[in-house]
Order: structure tokens, then sequence, then C-alpha cells
């Protein structure tokens, strides 16, 4: 079974290589210049900048030593050689990805960790969340910690339903994002990896059979957060504090919140249609609803319509916004009074404003929504 391995990546590759008799100092650099960018650096820190060309230096010398010397230069290759027992070959058909942070030690690891990968015959790619996660402030740290929540709900699901094992591979990477990867990974992983300290024997744990309490859950108004929404504290009486995050009497998901909904809104949205403010639904769309079998269409569809119904009451029911939106892509059919708007590249959903409301007519792809609406194919 082919295995999509995810890794967090630190700066082991840089401060393994410096001598700590002689060269605690630059330690000592590095720590106070850990969440600084690349430009940051760059500007400012001049002595900082050699010590990180000559830490790269010393890692590429040793990456081509034999595998001892390898495991040795970071943590993140001992994870990975820990795998594959040594043998990179056997994870030709694998996919990698590098989980990194946007600062000037952690990009330029991955870099060369990347190079070097690639290099073995793997099949390597970097992703950064957030253009400015760092752990230098709760900000930066949670809005990274959010995208990272997205990017693993748009990523790893695909993955699984192709047949890949989920590994996450933790030897690496800061100690503050670990700590939320490895609870992330109790719910997407299949397994993670962690070595013993002072070895390189890996320990794989596999995922642990979570049980959510989805009793809690308020699907409408979760599924509207999800896409942005502020919901007013009195619709979200009862649900755990470490679910929601209050601001004056509104309320906006957590990480952990989004990362609950995440695993079980299947549960909510691919059932019954959801009520979601200014959206009625007419006759012939619930018969097109129901005519859906896969589940994860009818999530999708689902989802959709939270996204629309977010943006038209946040927007006070004006629809410009939905035509401006690159995902939902509201437009006009030629010569009539009838909108359309994307669900997917091939689904669309036709409605009609009606008093203050959007009322969706019907789904399918475009010629069987033409063909309903009545509307000559283009």
């Amino acid at each position: 079974m082919p295995k999509l391995v995810i890794s967090t990546v630190g700066t082991s590759l840089l401060t393994n290589q410096i001598d700590r008799e002689y060269e605690e100092n630059w330690a000592i650099r590095l720590r106070d210049t850990a969440n600084c960018t690349l430009k940051e650096i760059d500007n400012y820190y001049e002595d900082v900048v050699d010590i990180i060309a000559t830490l790269k230096d010393r890692a590429n010398a040793k990456l081509k030593g034999d595998v001892d010397d390898i495991r040795e230069a970071s943590a993140e290759l001992n994870g990975i050689y820990g795998l594959y027992n040594n043998q990179l070959s056997q994870g030709e058909k694998d996919i990698h990805w590098l989980i990194i942070t946007d600062t000037a030690q952690d990009k330029i690891a991955a870099e060369a960790l990347q190079l070097f990968l690639s290099q073995k015959g793997l099949n390597i790619s970097v992703i950064s969340p957030h253009e400015k996660f760092s752990t230098s402030s709760n900000e930066a740290f949670s809005n990274g910690i959010d995208e990272l929540l997205n990017w693993f709900e748009d990523t790893i699901p695909g993955y699984e339903d192709s047949g890949y094992e989920i590994y996450f591979n933790l030897v690496g990477g800061f100690k503050a994002i670990q700590g939320f990867a490895n609870t992330i990974g109790m719910f997407y992983a299949d397994k993670i990896i962690y070595i013993f300290e002072g070895s390189n024997e890996i320990i794989t744990i596999p995922r642990l059979p979570i049980k959510i309490d989805t009793s809690v859950i308020k699907p409408i108004q979760f599924a509207l957060m999800a896409e942005g929404a502020w919901i007013n504290i009195s619709e979200l009486q009862g649900i755990p504090e470490t679910l929601i995050f209050p601001v004056d009497d509104k309320a906006i998901l957590t990480t952990w919140g989004r990362l609950i909904w995440n695993r079980s809104k299947e549960d909510f949205l691919a059932e019954d249609l959801l009520n979601f403010p200014k959206i009625k639904y007419e006759t012939s769309f619930e018969k097109d609803y129901k005519k859906i079998t896969d589940k994860k269409e009818r999530l999708k569809l689902q989802e959709t319509i939270a996204k629309v119904s977010y943006l038209l009451v946040k927007n006070n029911g004006d629809m410009a916004p939905l035509k401006g939106d690159g995902g939902v892509q509201l437009e006009t059919y030629t010569n009539t009074v009838i909108d359309h708007f994307r669900v997917t590249l091939s689904l669309r959903v036709s409605c009609k404003i009606v008093g203050s409301n959007l009322s969706l007519r019907y789904y399918g792809t475009h010629a069987h929504v033409e063909r309903s609406e009545g509307i000559k194919s283009r």
C-alpha cells in the first residue's frame, strides 16, 4: 500500500552541525533568531547569515556520508530513514510533504532536505500553510495552525480515497507545532512516527479509536462558522468552550472546533438538507438532492450552500459578493432572471432571488440544470 508521509520540519539539519564545545554562541544566535524571516535575517543579522551558510555547507557534506551520518544530520531524515529501514528505494511510490514555518532557518533546512530526498528518488514537496506562520506570537501560530488544518482536510481525504496509508513523521519540527500535529494526527494519520531518544529505532503509534461526541454539535451553526461566520453566542448554548472562540456576543470555531467539525461533518451534511439562513429550497431542487447517492457529493453541495448563506447574511442579501467569489462564481443565464452558482467544475445550482431569500431550483450537471430551466445550451 502506498504511503502519504507528512513530516514536520525544524532546524535540526542546521543545529546538529554545531560544535557545542566551541560554537555554543552559534546555537544561541540561531535560537534568538529562530522566528525571523529570510528578509529579516538578511537585513538585520549579518552574523547569522554567515552562521547559517557555514552550517548548511557542513550539513550538505554530511549528507554525502553513510546512512549513519545522514540519520545524524537531521531529525526529519532520521524518521524517514527509520520508516524505510534505511532503504529509501522502498518509498519511490510514496508521496512526501514537508511542513514548514515562514522562517529563514526552516526554509533553508527544508530546501536542503527536499533537494537531498528528491535526488534519492522520493516524491517530495514543501508546504508552508500561512505566509506568516511561526511561533513568534499567538496570532501567527494560531493562524498558521488553522491554515494547516484546512490543508490537511483538503489534502488527506483524497489520498485516503485513493488507497494511501497516512503517516505523520513528527521526529522533527518546532515543539509547539509537534504538539498540535500529534493531536491532529490522532484524527488524520493511520500511524505516527517517533524515534526513541538517543537511538535510530522508530516508534510507530497507530491511530487511536477516538469517538467524537457529536451531540454537542449544532450543524447549521458549525457549517456557517467553518465558512467564516461569527455566530451569536445565544445560538451556541451547550457547546464546550474549547470548540468556540467568543468575542463580545459572537463566536467562531477554534482550531479544535474546526478539527472536530471536519471529522464529523459528513454525518450532518450528507443527510437531509439543512435550513440555512436566506436559503429556500424549491421542490425541484429537493428532488435533485434526493437523487444524489454519493455522500461526499452531498457534503460538498451543502458546504457550498453554507458558504452562499454566509455571504448573503454577511452582505445583507447583496448578490455581488457571490459573483466575485472565486469558488461560487454566481452568474445569470443570458436573457433570463435565473442565476446559477458553482459547486464543482461540472456541477451547478440554479437559483432565483425571491423576496429576501435565494431560492434554489435545480442541481446537477450543466446540461441537466439548463435543460430543467428550459435554457438552450450555449
